[in-house]
């Protein structure tokens, strides 16, 4: 794991050989140590022999989906942040799903960056500012495909709501640079 930012072990896990390749040269610009792997099989093979900070993980890939490998890595506690880079239109799906962030395709270098050193900055602090995120994502992706009235409907989604209104008022009173990291985790265009 890494000290500093531009220290950061980033993997890229994209089976398009051209995206990945894209993807990892933008993140090159600003961190050191960037990794690139085009299918999930590759993906849990080097998480096994690294200390990677974030995985930037395409979500429907052939063999071993991006889903099921946010799930080995959930199950087997590799100490990584996810973010699903797809072009797959959410669903209420994601809610169980085991991410940090969610980017939809295409992925601008400004918000790649922003996702980065949010899930960076997110790993400094305690495992309630992650799990404020990763709601805040899922929340983000689900207003921005479904309907108000079909999200007022959703047991699951105000669910989601009440937990993230929740940790958002406890880390309100706790984190001292939470509406820094907070206004740059909204900056980031997932639509």
């Amino acid at each position: 794991m890494s000290d500093t930012p531009s220290e950061a072990t980033i993997l890229v896990v994209d089976d398009e050989p051209n995206v990945a390749e894209s993807y990892s040269l933008r993140l090159g610009m600003r961190y050191d140590d960037v990794h690139t792997v085009n299918g999930g099989e590759e993906a849990v093979d080097f998480l096994e022999g690294s200390g990677t900070d974030v995985v930037l993980l395409d979500r429907r890939m052939p063999k071993m989906s991006g889903d099921e490998v946010a799930q080995v890595i959930q199950e087997r506690g590799f100490d990584c942040r996810v973010i699903m880079t797809t072009a797959v239109e959410p669903d209420f799906d994601i809610v169980e799903m085991p991410f940090n962030d969610y980017l939809q395709k295409p992925v601008s270098k400004e918000d790649m960056f922003a996702a980065v050193e949010g899930q960076l900055n997110a790993r400094t602090y305690d495992d309630k500012l992650s799990e404020y995120f990763s709601l805040r994502s899922k929340i983000a992706v689900l207003e921005a495909e479904k309907p108000s009235s079909e999200l007022e409907d959703n047991e699951e989604y105000q669910r989601l709501q009440e937990r993230a209104r929740e940790l958002g008022e406890e880390l309100d009173r706790t984190v001292d640079e939470f509406d820094d990291v907070e206004t740059l985790f909204d900056s980031i265009d997932r639509s």
